[in-house]
């Protein structure tokens, strides 16, 4: 996975403690953590495309989130960032080997293969049902003083 992905869902988490109606711009989203502005501006142009935030263009412009945190998913998160394709690709390489036939499936009767989709499987179910609001909730029980400290940072932060 792209570190991408992690800027993704910690900005995704920070939006979710903006005053409400509040865009934040992409410089200010970037600065909080000093990333590169324009790598993450193209993470949160994928998580604008995927519908999870929406951007308002001018000056006063930036981006918040496009739904509530409990309709927002960690694997929706990824899915925007790394798209949908399976993290394993099985090549066949069964096929080239010895015994290889040329008209069998091995994505279906290999058993690496079966084993590395089963294990995905129960990885996208584990982030599907985890929420932004229930990370959010998690952060906020720990560290109750992080919303606020975020929209100060906001605020302040030099860009």
């Amino acid at each position: 996975m792209s570190e991408g992905v992690e800027w993704a869902l910690h900005t995704c988490l920070n939006l979710s403690w903006a005053e409400p109606g509040e865009a934040v711009s992409a410089a200010r989203l970037a600065a909080f953590y000093r990333l590169p502005a324009a790598y993450l501006n193209k993470q949160m142009q994928a998580l604008a495309r995927a519908g999870i935030v929406s951007s308002t263009p001018g000056p006063r412009g930036g981006f918040r989130l496009a739904r509530a945190p409990e309709d927002i998913t960690l694997l929706d998160v990824v899915t925007a960032i790394e798209g949908p394709e399976e993290a394993f690709r099985c090549a066949g390489i069964l096929r080239e080997g010895p015994g290889g036939e040329p008209d069998v499936d091995y994505r279906e009767v290999c058993v690496i293969s079966q084993s590395m989709r089963k294990a995905e499987l129960s990885w996208r179910r584990e982030l599907a049902g985890q929420t932004l609001a229930g990370i959010r909730a998690t952060v906020e029980r720990r560290h109750p003083h992080t919303p606020g400290n975020t929209r100060n940072r906001f605020a302040n932060v030099k860009i």
